[in-house]
């Protein structure tokens, strides 16, 4: 049996303008303007025939960008509006935390606010009474439980909202991204809460951008795009399609953004280039700021991350390889030449340098057109946004051409390590530990 049936919803919000400006009514009226001044300028729709089913006891993630149509959504499970089209149909008592405080009346004290949103959600002034201590002690307000709700933090609303709604019993229990501003302690509480709902055989429908949550708890997904149900399904297979999603998009964005930053700049006169790149040059190349500098004899004309299949990306997974391309252009014959390169993380911090000089390569010639290429065999990096420097320069440090900090990549991956470098390891257990469920994400 399903909780939650959902089927072909679409919700259309109507947008006005600022323009709608009447002196009087009598004025309105004579010119003939109120019913073409009050149409709306445009209409929103926020959800486009969206149909999916939650069946009675599950656990139900919805995940997607903002704006994507989730918080609607579950306003509409909750009742709180109505579809334009379609049905949402919805078994049992519901109980929703959906905006931080909704509900509360700030000018009385929690203790009054209690029972107010207990009364709402269905309870007795009985019930609520026999509730009232567990709901103080969850939210953890005992000291603050008779001062106004408007002295509250943020932190307090919401844990006073969390604690009233799900102790009204609920069949089905709708959340929107509300943990996000719990300290630790109280996220632990709420997770072993949701635990214990499951294993009550209650309907929880969590909506939050935390997409671990959504593996650890749910028996099922859907994932919201521009009002649209993409997909929906094994949470784990809803999730990596909608990462791979979202970072095609980064790397469209990235990738315009460098060739709007970045253009080829052309070389300076062959009679205008100095050997001597001069006082304008950085001392320390890796304390500087975002920039370009050298004396153009040789020039970087175009910088392309690829995948180990060759195609450009500036997205690469934890442990993937990672090729660098250098389109380089000589205006002269040149003997004195070292190709670097330089990783950085968003702080500044080098991650990884290295040139040809160091690793023993011994310049030939350079002359016209020519193209280097850098293989990161793993790039065992953290999760994160990184920066390159790339160069051309003499052995002595001389830049013809360094670009500092002007190109950019992420790396994305399943795990919330911290640092910046993820080493191939592996783990061990021997003697009196047992682990149920070895690490799945170690690397050797």
């Amino acid at each position: 049996m399903n909780a939650i049936e959902v089927r072909d919803v679409h919700k259309v919000y109507r947008r006005y303008g600022r323009r709608k400006n009447f002196g009087t009514l009598k004025s309105a009226l004579l010119t003939g303007r109120v019913f073409q001044d009050l149409r709306p300028d445009a209409v929103f729709e926020a959800l486009k025939g969206v149909s999916f089913n939650v069946p009675q006891g599950a656990t139900f993630g919805v995940i997607g960008r903002n704006g994507s149509g989730k918080s609607t959504m579950l306003k509409l499970i909750a009742g709180i509006g109505k579809p334009t089209s379609g049905t949402v149909a919805v078994r049992g008592r519901i109980s929703a935390l959906i905006e931080l405080g909704a509900g509360f009346h700030p000018e009385i004290s929690g203790r009054e606010n209690v029972f107010i949103n207990g009364m709402m959600l269905g309870l007795s002034k009985g019930e609520i009474t026999k509730r009232f201590e567990e709901i103080v002690a969850f939210a953890e307000l005992e000291d603050f439980i008779d001062a106004p709700v408007k002295t509250y933090s943020s932190g307090m609303y919401m844990r006073l909202g969390f604690a009233v709604a799900i102790n009204v019993d609920p069949d089905v229990l709708l959340v929107d991204e509300v943990l996000a501003v719990g300290d630790e302690s109280f996220t632990h509480k709420c997770l072993d809460k949701f635990a214990e709902f499951r294993r009550r055989g209650r309907t929880v429908v969590l909506v939050t951008h935390a997409l671990d949550l959504v593996t650890r708890f749910c028996d099922e997904a859907v994932w919201l795009d521009a009002g649209f149900a993409r997909l929906q399904g094994d949470p784990q297979r809803v999730i990596d399609a909608y990462r791979i999603d979202v970072a095609r998009g980064e790397d469209e964005v990235m990738a315009k953004g460098e060739a709007r930053e970045h253009e080829p700049i052309s070389a300076p006169p062959a009679s205008s280039l100095n050997p001597d790149p001069g006082s304008l040059i950085p001392d320390n190349m890796f304390q500087a700021n975002e920039g370009r500098w050298g004396t153009r004899e040789a020039e970087i004309v175009g910088v392309e991350l690829r995948r180990a299949d060759g195609t450009p990306t500036h997205i690469f997974q934890s442990g993937d390889a990672m090729e660098i391309h250098l389109r380089v252009r000589a205006h002269q014959p040149l003997t004195d030449f070292v190709f670097g390169v330089g990783i950085f993380n968003v702080e500044g911090v080098c991650c990884f340098g290295t040139n040809t000089l160091i690793e023993g390569a011994e310049p030939g010639e350079l002359t016209g057109e020519a193209e280097v290429g850098f293989v990161v065999d793993r790039l065992d990096l953290v999760e994160g946004t990184y920066k390159l420097d790339v160069a051309v320069h003499r052995a002595n440090g001389a830049p013809y051409d360094y670009h500092r900090l002007l190109h950019t990549f992420r790396v994305t991956s399943a795990l919330n390590d911290t640092g910046i470098y993820r080493p191939p390891h592996r783990w061990t257990f021997s003697g009196g530990v047992r682990i149920s469920s070895p690490p799945k994400h170690a690397r050797s």
